[in-house]
């Protein structure tokens, strides 16, 4: 990246991701990608090729459900987060892919086929150097300009705020603020883009339980949308209070994979809008379970989105199937393998409105231009033999 960004506790200088195709005896090709948050790209790659892979060769690959339990049973033993969930995403969603092509149908049609089009939200308001308040406002200001009616924005980067993950980070003294002025940001956004668009705050699992709460006062002062990960993933009993005790819906947690993970949050109330991914998840089938669990609890999926084009393709027909869902997160920072990867990119409208691809699967193809020029690794190639 030409500028380096940071949301509450990464430090982001550059963009990465991992991608994957599944051919067909037929010659259709299946897209994914596996998430690769946390480590590098190697790692997931490994699992993929090495131990998941081997499972699939020659399977049929019409039974997404059976192979998904077949990739995960017999790796039942490294657990059920981390990079096992994130290896089986990628597979799983080209697995999905493929099946939609040799019905003839788009994958969202397939799943269920809510509805043909999505509200999306500017997903943005990272912090950088330089970039004060005011120059967050002008930043809002201008997604509300382009038409979007949902902003989201980065709160928690604040090293005077008790055990703040980010002292443990990678760059902790990278464009940090004060809790005052974290607070000041979120007026001044409010202020710029009026009370009549939605405003999202997102802390990354940045504060403590006290912190968030003290935060979340001000921020129902202020309207807010929604308050995402106000606290860290394993404090269940913390969101559940800060649910329980502020008008500000909380929403998360996209750093707790797995089905089981999402159940405790629901059954808990500690969440009120629910929020897996696709590729960070275990795929399209568990996030399908995931959102079922959702909805029996009155509770909208609202999938988390922040990656590669495929990754926004994949979660947007899986939000496009379903009853409970309503906003498509769309980042907005630079990043070519969004907007360069596809041979047709996929945006929101004057309306802040995507429309589904309509073509077999996910109904995107691949720039094949884009891929090498972006390519920092040797693809890997596995074959039935």
């Amino acid at each position: 990246m030409d500028v380096p960004l940071s949301d509450s506790i990464h430090y982001m200088p550059a963009r990465t991701a991992l991608l994957l195709e599944i051919g067909d005896e037929d010659g259709r090709v299946g897209i994914g990608e596996s998430a690769i948050y946390g480590g590098p790209a190697s790692v997931v790659e490994t699992m993929v090729h090495d131990e998941l892979t081997p499972r699939l060769l020659g399977q049929d690959y019409t039974r997404p459900e059976r192979l998904w339990q077949i990739l995960t049973s017999r790796s039942h033993q490294h657990g059920d987060g981390g990079v096992l969930p994130a290896a089986v995403s990628g597979l799983d969603i080209a697995l999905w892919d493929l099946m939609g092509q040799a019905a003839n149908l788009p994958l969202y049609r397939l799943l269920g086929g809510y509805r043909d089009e999505v509200q999306a939200y500017a997903s943005a308001g990272f912090y950088a150097e330089g970039k004060d308040a005011e120059g967050l406002a002008d930043e809002a200001r201008g997604y509300v300009e382009a038409g979007f009616r949902h902003v989201k924005i980065k709160v928690g980067r604040t090293t005077d705020t008790p055990m703040n993950p980010l002292v443990n980070m990678d760059a902790p003294e990278f464009a940090t603020v004060t809790f005052a002025e974290d607070l000041r940001r979120v007026g001044a956004v409010r202020k710029a883009v009026g009370d009549e668009v939605h405003v999202m705050v997102d802390a990354n699992n940045a504060w403590t339980k006290p912190t968030a709460q003290e935060a979340g006062r001000e921020f129902e002062r202020l309207g807010i949308h929604w308050f995402e990960e106000p606290v860290p993933t394993d404090d269940l009993a913390g969101s559940a209070a800060l649910a329980a005790s502020l008008d500000v819906p909380i929403a998360g947690y996209e750093t707790r994979t797995g089905l089981a993970g999402f159940r405790d949050f629901i059954e808990a109330r500690a969440v009120a809008i629910v929020q897996p991914d696709v590729i960070w998840s275990g795929g399209i089938t568990p996030c399908r379970r995931i959102a079922a669990l959702a909805a029996a609890a009155g509770l909208p999926c609202v999938p988390h989105v922040f990656s590669t084009a495929v990754s926004l393709v994949a979660n947007l027909h899986f939000i496009a199937s379903l009853p409970n869902s309503y906003l498509l997160e769309f980042d907005q920072n630079p990043n070519a393998l969004r907007t360069e990867l596809l041979e047709e990119p996929v945006t929101p409208d004057r309306r802040g409105v995507v429309t589904v691809p309509n073509g077999p699967g996910l109904g995107v193809r691949l720039d094949r231009e884009t891929l090498r020029r972006h390519a920092v690794a040797e693809a890997r190639t596995t074959e039935v033999s």
